[in-house]
């Protein structure tokens, strides 16, 4: 099983996984069993595939026997043939170079294609646990907004009753309590949705999963060691040996020939006037020589035109690849910029909410704030804490997209 590294700087860490750059520890683990079974199907069916085609150009050898009867006069004669051929290329204008070429590049392109999709997968049931990690945040973070109305219900309630307040105001405090449980209710379901999602792709637990930081990496780090690149790379490869054989087809090619026949009949009659002669005989030799071969074909310069096309619009979809990948990591950084600024705000309201928090408690002691003024104040402050969490992890999760075609050790 082909080694398959992922992510450099995010690893798994719990009672049951524990992924370490120090062991070169695999990821395969973040997938079901059944996925890494596929994918181990796809390796071997890569390498045989492979070494099939990189053997090509060797022609079999051909054996071939016959055993018949017959009786055309009173007796029953008796016929066996047995052959082996041979008509092996050994020289093809540079084709058979060229084909075993093309045939580590292609497997080089099939290798590399299964990692790309390994690493989608991989990349997927990571971004799901991330997304359930933050979900949690998100549940905690609704139900201290749940508490709020709740005590703005409360208060708003005790006003209506002295007469402070009209009823509108009373059912806009309803309305809204109503508001944040619903939403509640959709985290759940959302969170209960990812859960299910992870379950198809992964045989780890939810709860038990920690998934670490990830630092971010500069765009040479990004492009210079980029998986989807190594792709395009190996298909320009792939290309460009396929366009060479090609010209090589139609040009002069030089086969060995050689065999070996043996013949034996027994019982052969043959009838010399009224009289019927039988005879046996066993033969066999040999012959070998060579042959030299030049096609003519109309189709010859379309044809390799056509592979010639192949492998410049393959260095024009690395090319336009790259600048993708450029626009990508353009946006995740934007992208980051703007989690960052809100980082920024949900720390100084923090900073401000626990102000006003201390305040208030003092106020509270005195006698001139309630008690509903300081669990307000008290969850508000809790929930920008989750806030940064929230935005940390929005973080992460552009980052992932990155890292999924990030490989660091290049080999």
């Amino acid at each position: 099983m082909k080694a398959f590294k992922l992510l450099v700087l995010l690893c798994l860490s719990s009672s049951s996984f524990i992924f370490a750059n120090e062991n070169n520890a695999s990821l395969d683990k973040f997938i079901s069993d059944y996925k890494n079974k596929q994918f181990e199907y796809d390796y071997e069916k890569s390498e045989a595939e492979g070494s099939k085609l990189r053997d090509s150009w060797i022609a079999p050898l051909r054996l071939n026997y016959s055993y018949s009867k017959s009786n055309p006069f009173s007796s029953e004669q008796l016929n066996e043939n047995a052959s082996i051929r041979m008509d092996q290329p050994i020289f093809q204008s540079g084709g058979i170079y060229y084909g075993i070429k093309f045939a580590n590049a292609s497997k080089l392109y099939n290798d590399v294609s299964i990692d790309v999709a390994k690493r989608k997968m991989i990349k997927d049931a990571i971004a799901i646990l991330m997304q359930i990690k933050q979900t949690g945040y998100r549940e905690k973070k609704q139900k201290l907004q749940i508490k709020n109305s709740e005590i703005n219900l409360a208060q708003k309630k005790e006003q209506y009753l002295n007469g402070q307040l009209d009823s509108g105001f009373l059912d806009n405090a309803i309305i809204q309590k109503n508001i944040v449980t619903e939403a509640l209710y959709d985290i759940q379901t959302n969170k209960e949705r990812l859960i299910n999602r992870l379950k198809a792709l992964s045989d780890v637990d939810y709860k038990k999963a920690n998934v670490l930081h990830l630092d971010s990496i500069t765009r040479e780090e990004f492009l210079g060691h980029n998986i989807v690149l190594q792709k395009s790379d190996a298909e320009i490869e792939k290309n460009r040996y396929a366009k060479e054989i090609r010209v090589a087809k139609y040009l002069p090619s030089i086969n060995l020939t050689a065999g070996y026949n043996w013949q034996k009949t027994s019982n052969q009659v043959f009838q010399v006037g009224q009289n019927f002669v039988n005879n046996s005989n066993e033969l066999n030799f040999y012959d070998y020589g060579f042959k030299a071969s030049l096609p003519i074909d109309l189709n010859t310069f379309k044809d390799i035109e056509s592979a010639k096309v192949d492998y410049l619009k393959s260095q024009v979809v690395r090319t336009d690849k790259e600048r993708e990948l450029r626009a990508l990591y353009n946006q995740v950084m934007q992208n980051i910029e703007n989690f960052n600024k809100k980082i920024k705000l949900s720390k100084e309201n923090k900073k401000l909410y626990a102000k006003l928090l201390k305040d208030t408690n003092k106020l509270y002691a005195a006698g001139y704030k309630t008690k509903y003024d300081v669990d307000t104040l008290s969850n508000s402050l809790k929930i920008q804490t989750l806030d940064t969490k929230i935005y940390e992890m929005d973080k992460q999760l552009e980052l992932l997209n990155l890292y999924e075609m990030y490989l660091h050790d290049k080999k």
